[in-house]
């Protein structure tokens, strides 16, 4: 075997259609777009279309939304773990981290981290850190005397109320409106008295 003989596999490659190049080729002329028409003619996009009425793609009703910040991790059973333990392929006597699993070839994809997931049983009293645990993992893992470090902090809620302003903005409203009030008793005696008065002089 030499390098002028390295050769492809048959039909590896298929080759091009070359169009519009003589009738002897049988894709001349039209070029397999037969006479005439919109269709033959370029630049026409008419997928989807329906002659002017409401196309079956926007007639369809939607619902949902997909989430570009969304993450995917790859999900670990406590039995899966345990078969690995059982099979040599995790070592108990040191930490089990996401790298050491993934090498271990327990998780095949493993995108934005592990999960582990409460199915299965585990015996074995480990030391392990993942992205994400269910509670129940949690307790099961520190229930044998494990200890077990969940990377991934879930987020806090932000807890909107409406109409509620924080103390010190409360006390500066107060006070604002403190003196217009007193204002408006002061007029209110004042046309008071002055009624008063007139009828007095009648």
């Amino acid at each position: 075997m030499r390098l002028n003989e390295l050769r492809d596999n048959p039909n590896a490659r298929k080759t091009r259609t070359r169009v519009g190049r003589g009738i002897g080729s049988g894709k001349g002329k039209t070029a397999g777009r037969g006479h005439k028409g919109q269709k033959s003619r370029s630049g026409v996009a008419i997928k989807g279309f329906e002659g002017g009425q409401m196309p079956i793609h926007m007639r369809l009703p939607k619902r949902g939304f997909n989430n570009f910040t969304r993450k995917e991790f790859a999900e670990l059973t406590l039995g899966n773990l345990q078969n690995a333990i059982k099979k040599g392929l995790i070592d108990i006597s040191k930490p089990i981290t996401e790298k050491e699993i993934n090498e271990a070839g327990i998780v095949k994809k493993s995108k934005d981290g592990i999960k582990l997931l409460n199915k299965g049983e585990i015996q074995e009293k480990i030391e392990i850190s993942l992205s994400k645990a269910t509670k129940s993992c949690v307790k099961i893992i520190e229930g044998l005397g494990g200890k077990i470090e969940v990377l991934e902090q879930p987020k806090v809620k932000r807890v909107r109320k409406k109409n509620v302003l924080p103390i010190e903005k409360k006390e500066i409203k107060a006070e604002t409106e403190s003196p217009s009030q007193d204002s408006k008793k002061i007029k209110n005696k004042e046309v008071a008295e002055s009624s008063t008065q007139e009828t007095a002089d009648k």
